[in-house]
């Protein structure tokens, strides 16, 4: 026994040491030793304490999420059928019903989402009750993703599925912002999903400022036998301001898709007088950034193809043009365009995107060779009209008065809408008046205020440089206008007027400053204040024409029989100014001085009614016998000037000469003729600046009391205007 105890003691002792069962009080004494020699493995016995400790949290987290993990696999989440219900409709501030199964779980790893008979209500606002309902929807949502914040749905399956997309009447609300009722509209974001299937279901969209309604059906077909090839269908129709539409197209899933390969996209589309065709490839039904696509397009106003996104464009003639299409960064760039619009080409880039939720469109453009009229729609004219009956569609008759300025009015409430920068240039433009070329121009809109800066082009060799504001937020659109013209020859400006640049070297420069109001060209100038000028520094001018214009009929039949008609006359100096109010334009002044003759000029025109009512005449600085000292009338519209040579006073001189070649002898005929050559030569300074009549001196500085000041006689309809009982105090100084 003695020799047992011996040996057993110490066997005894360490199974005690051990916390083993020989002894209940050392168990007890020593609880978390016997835990952590029977629970932890033996390599991780000897880690510092720390690290055993989160181990050990880490491990109860696992099993944790294993146990919930498990617990919803069992029962397919079933349970939370009610909290689901809850918490979505808190969230989404919309009530959230789900009347047939529901399931929520990890399958094995994705997120499994299953629901029969779901629906979402539409604020109380939306015209249809229900924003989104369906019969069943099964889909599959990546759970790593989900972690960051990204909606990676493997799989989506939807059957019977409607959905509501609605603006309200003001585009102020739309049905797809969530929450708060008075958070600003956002735009539609969609889940990323790889594949789909979708089965009699379609979607409705409602824009009652844009005028646009469509509904477009969805449905896929399914491939026969293994492969994986199922084609989405759509279908729809609607309406675009009251013009109907159609469009069709598919998105297959090819085989490759699974491995990461592509989704081939193909749409027709034809309405308000455009097709679209647009084929290409998609990474996923719903995954755009890096979508590979070619559009192309054609129709008979290429601004109405913006019309479906909500962008206000000039009108356009016919056009065609293709394009690649792609989606980076939350841009959509359309690169490499290539067309034609009506007789002009059309090349370069476009980007549309949406920073903070309002729609922004940049441009560069170019145009190679413009025909002039197809100029026309992009200030009002009819581009329907302009196909019919060319340069002649500019004109219509208004009671029986030819009226030219175009009168479409701007789509304000559009422009407010989307915010644009924008370059165009035109190397040369097709035209038969004036040979005009290089024209650039970058256009900026921005909140309601477009502006025109700097709009510049070369005209007959000289440049034009304009900076005009177009102001859309007030109630009544301001339109701004600041043109210059540089030095320009008028032997090249006036050419096809009959002008030779052979011994003509004068040139011209000028500047027009006008306000006004309205929504289209016609109202902007009908009711605009300023000031036109233009200048005339010394140079030379063809004798034939200057002296016709002068009715100088005595010079011109002596240079003849001298055979001096190209010998040039020299300009000391000229100003042609109106004073503009209200729309109306008094000459103030026109006053020419050339070497033998000062050409004085009365009237004006009006924007109105487009009607001129001007008068021209020449005073003669030496004695001629022959000189008609008689106004040249200059009436009719804008449309269709007039030059009248035999004024009233002509033909009463002609009368007087008459009488007294009868009464006296024939060579009495010619005393009404004969100009004694007194006419007061005009200082250049206060011509050459511009300045008003009220400015204007003879050469030995005395105030000239033979121009015009800026008044009118008579407005449009023959009585004394108020405009014309005033008269223009400011000068036009400093700006040639």
């Amino acid at each position: 026994m003695d020799m047992r105890s011996g040996d057993m003691a110490p066997a005894a002792a360490s199974t005690a040491d051990r916390g083993g069962a020989g002894d209940d009080s050392h168990w007890s004494a020593r609880p978390k030793r016997w835990a952590r020699t029977a629970w932890t493995p033996a390599w991780l016995a000897k880690r510092p304490r720390p690290l055993r400790i989160a181990v050990r949290t880490v491990a109860i987290i696992l099993l944790t999420l294993f146990a919930i993990w498990l617990i919803l696999f069992i029962t397919k989440g079933r349970f939370l059928k009610g909290p689901f219900e809850r918490f979505a409709t808190s969230q989404l501030g919309r009530e959230v019903d789900v009347g047939g199964d529901f399931q929520l779980y990890f399958a094995p790893f994705n997120v499994k989402f299953y629901a029969e008979n779901i629906r979402i209500a539409n604020p109380a606002w939306a015209r249809e009750k229900q924003f989104f309902t369906a019969k069943k929807v099964d889909t599959r949502l990546a759970t790593l993703p989900l972690i960051y914040g990204d909606r990676i749905l493997r799989f989506a399956g939807l059957d019977g599925a409607r959905v509501a997309l609605e603006w309200d009447a003001g585009n102020k609300r739309n049905s797809w912002t969530f929450g708060d009722p008075n958070r600003p509209p956002q735009p539609l974001e969609l889940p990323v999903i790889q594949r789909a299937a979708i089965t009699t279901s379609g979607l409705t969209y409602r824009d009652p400022l844009l005028r646009l309604f469509a509904d477009i059906d969805i449905d896929t077909v399914r491939a026969r036998g293994t492969r994986i090839d199922d084609a989405i269908r759509f279908s729809g129709r609607g309406t675009m301001r009251a013009q109907p539409f159609t469009l069709s197209g598919g998105l297959s899933s090819p085989n490759e898709t699974i491995a990461g390969g592509k989704n081939a996209l193909t749409l027709h589309a034809v309405g308000l007088g455009n097709t679209l065709d647009l084929a290409g490839t998609l990474p996923g039904p719903t995954e755009l950034e890096g979508a590979d696509l070619k559009l192309q397009a054609r129709g008979g106003n290429l601004s109405r193809l913006f019309d479906f996104l909500g962008v206000a464009i000039p009108d356009t003639r016919a056009y065609r043009v293709s394009s690649a299409l792609t989606y980076e960064d939350e841009v959509w760039k359309l690169t490499g365009i290539k067309g034609v619009f009506g007789d002009s080409d059309l090349a370069g880039s476009l980007a549309v995107s949406q920073p903070k939720g309002r729609l922004y469109m940049k441009a560069d453009l170019v145009t190679r060779s413009l025909n002039i009229i197809d100029a026309g729609p992009f200030v009002g004219y009819d581009p329907q009209r302009l196909d019919k009956m060319g340069t002649s569609g500019t004109v219509q008759n208004v009671n029986g008065r030819p009226r030219v300025l175009p009168e479409a009015p701007l789509r304000v409430e559009a422009l407010k809408r989307f915010d644009a920068d924008v370059r165009y240039r035109v190397t040369k433009v097709r035209a038969e008046s004036f040979p005009i070329s290089n024209v650039d121009l970058t256009l900026g809109l921005k909140n309601g205020l477009m502006e025109l800066k700097p709009f510049n082009f070369i005209v007959a060799g000289g440049q034009v440089k304009s900076d005009i504001s177009i102001d859309t937020r007030p109630a009544r659109v301001r339109t701004a206008y600041d043109i210059r013209l540089s030095p320009t020859r008028l032997g090249t400006l006036l050419a096809r007027f009959g002008t030779e640049e052979s011994g003509t070297k004068g040139t011209v420069s000028g500047r027009i400053q006008m306000v006004g109001y309205g929504d289209s060209v016609r109202q902007s100038l009908a009711t605009s204040d300023g000031r036109i000028a233009f200048v005339l520094p010394q140079g030379t001018f063809w004798t034939r024409n200057i002296q016709l214009a002068e009715l100088d009929i005595g010079t011109f039949v002596q240079k003849l029989f001298q055979d001096k008609l190209k010998k040039p006359v020299e300009i000391n100096c000229g100003v042609i100014a109106f004073t503009v109010r209200g729309g109306v334009a008094a000459a103030d002044p026109i006053l020419i001085d050339t070497q033998k003759n000062v050409m004085l000029g009365r009237g004006g025109f009006s924007f109105r009614s487009e009607a001129i009512d001007m008068a021209v005449r020449a005073d003669g600085k030496t004695f001629s016998l022959f000189s008609g000292q008689s106004p040249v009338g200059v009436g009719g519209y804008f449309a269709a000037p007039t030059i009248d040579p035999i004024s009233d006073e002509l033909a009463g001189r002609a009368g007087v000469g008459l009488g007294l070649g009868i009464l006296a002898s024939p060579a009495a005929a010619i005393i009404p003729f004969i100009d004694p050559g007194d006419a007061k030569s005009a200082q250049c300074g206060p011509v050459l600046s511009g300045a008003t009549a009220k400015a204007q001196r003879t050469t030995k500085g005395r105030p000239r009391d033979d121009v015009g000041k800026g008044t009118t006689a008579k407005s449009e309809d023959g009585k004394q205007s108020a405009e014309g009982k005033k008269e223009q105090r400011k000068k036009f100084l400093g700006i040639f």
